[in-house]
């Protein structure tokens, strides 16, 4: 099954207290599929990594071996993120109560017709509003 995948499920495989018994798994299940990020996405993962490493959550050899395992992954950054941002992303931020980064996830997942994982819980609930599929 090919995927959506958010920040908080590839940040969950990064730091062991977000690990889930299902993003063990759907990590374990990834090296044979194909997953589809925003455009935003490596900004976000990248700021948050550099959040961890100011608050001693990870180290810098850490971060290197996780971005190494990222690097393992068939993860394709979708190129027209920015150009639906003040209207289709916009608008189900505002819709459903969404970030705007949350809201990109949720439209691209929505576009490609494929499933979104995410542990967000206002996003979870949105994808349920709209019957977009989530992978757990």
């Amino acid at each position: 099954m090919n995927f959506v995948l958010d920040a908080s499920v590839t940040l969950s495989w990064c730091f062991t207290d977000e690990h889930t018994p299902e993003t063990n798994a759907l990590l374990a299940d990834s090296l044979n599929r194909d997953i589809y990020v925003p455009g935003l996405w490596s900004l976000e993962i990248g700021n948050i990594l550099l959040l961890g490493l100011k608050k001693h959550r990870i180290s810098s050899a850490g971060m290197t071996e996780f971005l190494s395992l990222l690097d393992s992954l068939e993860i394709s950054t979708d190129p027209s993120t920015a150009s639906r941002a003040f209207h289709q992303i916009l608008s189900l931020a505002q819709e459903h109560y969404l970030t705007t980064c949350d809201a990109a996830y949720l439209e691209l997942a929505m576009r490609m017709g494929l499933p979104l994982a995410t542990k967000d819980k206002v996003l979870r609930r949105a994808c349920k509003k709209l019957q977009v599929p989530l992978v757990f």
